[in-house]
């Protein structure tokens, strides 16, 4: 089955371009664009070592929060959910694969972007890089639960759709995955305190930039309550047809 969805994944192009390359273009216009400029809080990082953690998050959203949706629910549209259901493939096992499909995604964008901003733009981590790869797990199963569990549950790939971009859109401009979070207004980063990838690039952020503990408590804790409670509500409440 991964090898399938692999191959069809790869066919359709739309990760491609939007996990592989947005991310990767996105990375290189900051660093001609800032380059090694210090940070906005005068923490002495670059903008570019500040901002990895938020860009490393857009595959993760793509994926997650787009790509997963729309393909479960359009299988279940084509009734090829249907055709599952009568075979000893269970729900968490078609989840899993789509999960594992985009995580590869996920894994091949980051390592492009660590090459290209170090090769290129002198990029550093300064915290610890166990860490950061910790952190970036979990916010890639915190963001990929949401996925699953929108596409788990739609009706149509029409509904899946709209609440996909519905999340998605917003996330991937005001998080801070784009925008920079700090150059953001006061009333602008109280709102996108409540988005999910929010937290998630904070978690980044501390793990990349070796800020102090506190900096990592209330985030990990948000994502780990997003990926456990989505990931349940998706495996009971799944829609065959």
């Amino acid at each position: 089955m991964l090898k399938t969805e692999w191959k069809l994944s790869l066919r359709g192009m739309d990760m491609v371009l939007f996990a592989i390359c947005l991310p990767l273009v996105v990375l290189v216009i900051l660093g001609i664009l800032y380059g090694n400029q210090p940070a906005y809080d005068g923490s002495g990082h670059t903008f570019l070592e500040q901002s990895f953690g938020a860009i490393a998050t857009i595959p993760i959203c793509a994926g997650g929060v787009m790509g997963l949706p729309l393909v479960i629910s359009e299988y279940r549209n084509r009734k090829i959910l249907k055709r599952f259901q009568v075979t000893p493939v269970t729900p968490a096992l078609i989840l899993l694969v789509q999960i594992l499909v985009y995580t590869l995604y996920a894994a091949c964008s980051l390592v492009l972007l660590w090459l290209t901003g170090k090769i290129f733009f002198g990029l550093q981590l300064h915290g610890s890089t166990t860490l950061f790869l910790c952190g970036y797990l979990l916010v890639l199963l915190s963001m990929f639960s949401i996925g699953i569990l929108v596409g788990g549950v739609s009706p149509n790939p029409k509904t899946a759709g709209v609440i996909a971009s519905i999340l998605y859109f917003p996330m991937l401009i005001f998080s801070g995955a784009t925008l920079p979070y700090e150059v953001m207004p006061e009333a602008m980063q109280r709102v996108a305190d409540i988005m999910p990838l929010t937290q998630g690039i904070k978690l980044l952020k501390a793990a990349s930039l070796q800020l102090p503990i506190d900096y990592l408590l209330l985030p990990t804790i948000v994502m780990i309550v997003i990926a456990v409670s989505c990931s349940f509500v998706a495996v009971k409440f799944f829609r065959w047809e």
